[in-house]
């Protein structure tokens, strides 16, 4: 294990804090079901979908407006939430605990991360980051539940994930923030 870099507490912290959220997720891909049966928004964009938070600071609210009360403050730029529903110019989105809230489309990127097994969040648990997408492969890192990393493509059952500069493949099972089955290029 020579060479091997665990992305731990401390980076996750640092890095990849979600400072927020007690839920605790039974089914780790929501509305993966929902992703056979893709229709699409007014903005012409399939509902459901994955974009992550644009901004360190970015309210959800218990409705579509201004005037409705914040339920949620997220504080963690790049952090993947679920586009569920639009109306007007607000998302109503989804966590990987589940919360639901409304944001603006200004605070939404449609840049793609992920989380890693958030489902195992606080289980001292590591997961191998793959140099290739084999679990033959060597492993390049190991990250902990809960840990954010940017994708970079996804082939339907691996994912190659850049975690601070760290780059590897993932089982696409483990990522929350693509659906199974799902293909992304960069």
């Amino acid at each position: 294990m020579r060479g091997l870099v665990s992305l731990g507490k401390a980076s996750a912290l640092v890095l990849l804090c979600i400072g927020f959220a007690s839920a605790t997720i039974t089914n780790p891909h929501g509305a993966a079901s929902a992703v056979a049966n893709v229709t699409l928004g007014p903005s012409g964009l399939p509902l459901p979908r994955f974009v992550s938070l644009k901004s360190g600071r970015v309210n959800a609210r218990i409705g579509p407006s201004f005037s409705y009360p914040v339920a949620w403050l997220y504080l963690k730029e790049g952090l993947p939430v679920e586009i569920l529903q639009e109306y007007d110019t607000w998302r109503k989105v989804r966590d990987a605990d589940g919360a639901e809230g409304w944001i603006n489309q200004s605070l939404l990127s449609g840049r793609r991360t992920g989380i890693i097994a958030p489902w195992q969040k606080g289980k001292d648990a590591e997961l191998p980051l793959f140099a290739e997408p084999d679990k033959k492969a060597s492993s390049v890192a190991l990250i902990e539940p809960g840990v954010i990393g940017t994708i970079r493509s996804c082939n339907g059952q691996w994912c190659e994930l850049d975690f601070s500069g760290r780059t590897g493949w993932m089982a696409q099972t483990l990522v929350w923030g693509a659906y199974p089955g799902e293909l992304i290029k960069d």
